[in-house]
């Protein structure tokens, strides 16, 4: 049975520790990873920085490589890059133990990841390497799908039911709607950009986990 992890990394354990650290008000928050062979190509979007600052700093990273924009909005960025050898505790969870990494946010002071795996031992084998390679970790939650908790049982985060709860105190899915995604977004005090794909990833988890019940990814989505 698949076991979902919440986990909290310092921002040195994961990729673009040196961009976060050089760009210190920065945030990346990971859309999806294509993996082929030993090569992880992210998406991920970017906020609270320029993109002109960003990518400077990315010149200058060795966990990333072959950087491109594919979009930008007034507030943020969405970019696509390689992940290189510098960051074998990412390649390790995606090549090795094959676990799927469903959401990383990323700041200059930690990574927040939640990551599927499919049984115990691959969880196990997970802490072990974290261990024996001095990764430190913060396990803030961990449950399958016949212990719910806090929303654990339909497969959201604390963060994805923060939003689909005040998105529905707020009167945003009522026809008509009291309240815009602007609104809810000040609240949570994150971007509209953010909000909107946090809102989307939570349905697509309560499709998967209550409508559908398996599902499967050849190119794994964060």
């Amino acid at each position: 049975m698949s076991v979902f992890g919440e986990f909290y990394v310092p921002s040195n354990a994961f990729a673009l520790h040196e961009t976060l650290n050089s760009v210190s008000d920065t945030v990346i928050e990971i859309e999806r990873v294509v993996a082929t062979d030993e090569i992880l190509t992210p998406y991920f979007w970017i906020s609270g920085s320029h993109p002109a600052t960003f990518e400077g700093a990315v010149a200058d990273d060795p966990s990333i490589r072959n950087l491109e924009q594919l979009d930008e909005f007034q507030d943020t960025a969405l970019y696509r890059a390689e992940w290189t050898s510098h960051i074998e505790s990412i390649v390790y969870i995606y090549t090795k133990i094959k676990a799927v990494v469903l959401e990383a946010t990323g700041t200059n002071e930690r990574w927040e990841l939640r990551i599927r795996f499919d049984d115990r031992d691959q969880l196990d084998a997970f802490q072990e390497y974290c261990h024996e390679n001095n990764i430190a970790f913060n396990l803030q939650q961990l449950y399958d799908l016949s212990q719910p908790k806090t929303g654990g049982q339909y497969g959201l985060t604390s963060k994805q039911q923060t939003a689909l709860v005040q998105a529905w105190e707020a009167g945003y899915f009522d026809t008509p709607r009291e309240a815009s995604l602007e609104d809810v977004a000040e609240k949570l005090d994150i971007t509209q950009q953010s909000l909107s794909k946090r809102l989307h990833r939570a349905h697509k988890s309560l499709i998967e986990n209550t409508l559908k019940v398996s599902s499967s990814e050849t190119n794994p989505r964060i």
